[in-house]
């Protein structure tokens, strides 16, 4: 079995100290394989990856950032990077990253994160971004999303099939959801599946990584939603990075203290 985690760490907003205390407290009790991590703070002579790492006897790659003037302006701090990582419990044999296309007139400040975990039953491609955010943005995500899958598809020639997993800003049945899917629509690459995992949950649960009851969240008057996501391809031979289960972690406080703003998606692969 293969645990992957996604989480957005929400930089360093808010008590970003003790919240990550609270991170660390979840993802030992998850006890992932691998974490996909959105807005992870990167340092001159320190960054979150290594912190988190070191304490959790993990190794990790990450992908700055090229434009990142926006969290700047909102935190009143440019000392920091923010960045796309990813940690795994095995060691990464290869990364690469690709910078994601931005509206007209934006500075591109969004990239996907490509890693390959050497895990003990072969070579797991994995991949993690984070999509534009602003609410009227769909048609940008949509961009982003036809720059990520040809990527995905050109560094997938494994066993395993790709797991693909981020912050996507957007909801399962939006139209940039969909086309990364390409099932429920035309596929970008022809042939290429990616099913969403929470499809395997209970379908009473609605999965919201954006929950009021999170009080980052609720100051924002925003609904709730389910936009974090772990998806992956279609299973190779014998039920190869089939979803066994999928859950939520850091939806709750861990001693009074939220983790992030976002709950982050567990999802188990087989056989």
């Amino acid at each position: 079995m293969l645990r992957v985690l996604t989480w957005n760490l929400w930089w360093r907003f808010g008590d970003w100290r003790a919240r990550q205390d609270a991170v660390v407290a979840v993802l030992r009790e998850a006890r992932p394989d691998v974490v996909c991590l959105q807005e992870v703070w990167v340092g001159e002579e320190e960054s979150q990856v290594d912190v988190l790492g070191d304490l959790l006897g993990m190794t990790g790659v990450v992908q700055l950032s090229p434009s990142p003037g926006r969290w700047h302006r909102r935190l009143g701090d440019d000392r920091f990077g923010i960045a796309n990582a990813v940690l795994s419990r095995w060691p990464i044999g290869a990364r690469t990253s690709l910078v994601l296309p931005a509206a007209a007139s934006e500075p591109a400040e969004r990239t996907v994160l490509h890693a390959v975990v050497d895990a003990p039953a072969g070579p797991v491609p994995v991949f993690t971004t984070q999509l534009e955010s602003a609410p009227a943005a769909s048609a940008t995500r949509q961009e982003q999303v036809r720059a990520i899958v040809p990527f995905v598809a050109h560094h997938s020639r494994y066993a395993h099939p790709p797991v693909v997993t981020g912050d996507l800003n957007a909801e399962a049945d939006s139209d940039e959801v969909r086309l990364l899917g390409g099932h429920k629509t035309a596929p970008v690459v022809p042939g290429l599946v990616l099913v969403d995992a929470w499809r395997w949950a209970d379908p009473h649960d609605p999965g919201w990584t954006w929950d009021p009851r999170n009080p980052h969240v609720a100051a924002t008057c925003e609904p709730g939603a389910r936009i974090d996501h772990v998806l992956v391809g279609a299973p190779g031979a014998g039920g190869t990075g089939a979803v066994r289960h999928v859950a939520l972690v850091g939806d709750r406080p861990v001693a009074g203290v939220w983790p992030s703003d976002h709950a982050g998606v567990l999802a188990v692969l087989g056989p």
